[in-house]
């Protein structure tokens, strides 16, 4: 019996230390009073990068991902416009390019690059805001084609990217 009460009120000391602390989170995130975020659709301007291609749907995926980030690790609310924090900007390099060369002088290993410039407003704190550029890689055997990798390569690079940027904007360390 002494056991189960121990038990009980440990967890309600946990929930009183932990409510007590207001808005802290477990992501660490700095919203200060902001309540709403907005993701503005991020343009594929790939294109204009040398060497870069333009990938169908890749600019709707990546706000996908950034709003998900942003909604799973705060307790902001997403909205479409006049939003109290907002994230813009575009892709501005999808690449492939050779990194590793065989005794035969073939490739044996391929990157693909993305990378996105964003511009990041907090209208409840002016002095946060920053324009950016961030970029991740995906590494992969030469002989496996880009379409075969590519949904486990966008997974990983949006998953590093969006971290990256929610960091850089909300980030409390």
């Amino acid at each position: 019996m002494k056991k189960k009460n121990g038990i009980k009120m440990g967890f309600l000391g946990l929930f009183f230390i932990l409510s007590s602390c207001g808005a802290y989170n477990f992501s660490g995130a700095d919203i200060g009073t902001a309540e709403t975020f907005q993701v503005n659709f991020f343009q594929n301007h790939a294109d204009q990068t040398p060497g870069s291609t333009i990938v169908p749907g890749l600019g709707r995926d990546f706000t996908t991902a950034l709003q998900d980030e942003i909604n799973n690790l705060t307790s902001l609310s997403l909205t479409g416009s006049n939003g109290d924090l907002i994230y813009e900007g575009e892709i501005v390099e999808y690449k492939v390019v050779p990194m590793t060369a065989t005794a035969d002088q073939s490739t044996s290993q391929n990157r693909l690059t993305i990378s996105v410039n964003v511009r990041f407003y907090n209208t409840t704190k002016e002095d946060a805001d920053f324009e950016k550029r961030f970029s991740f890689f995906y590494d992969f055997d030469a002989a496996a084609s880009l379409t075969s990798i590519q949904a486990t390569a966008h997974e990983e690079i949006f998953e590093r990217l969006t971290q990256d940027i929610f960091s850089a904007s909300l980030g409390n360390w």
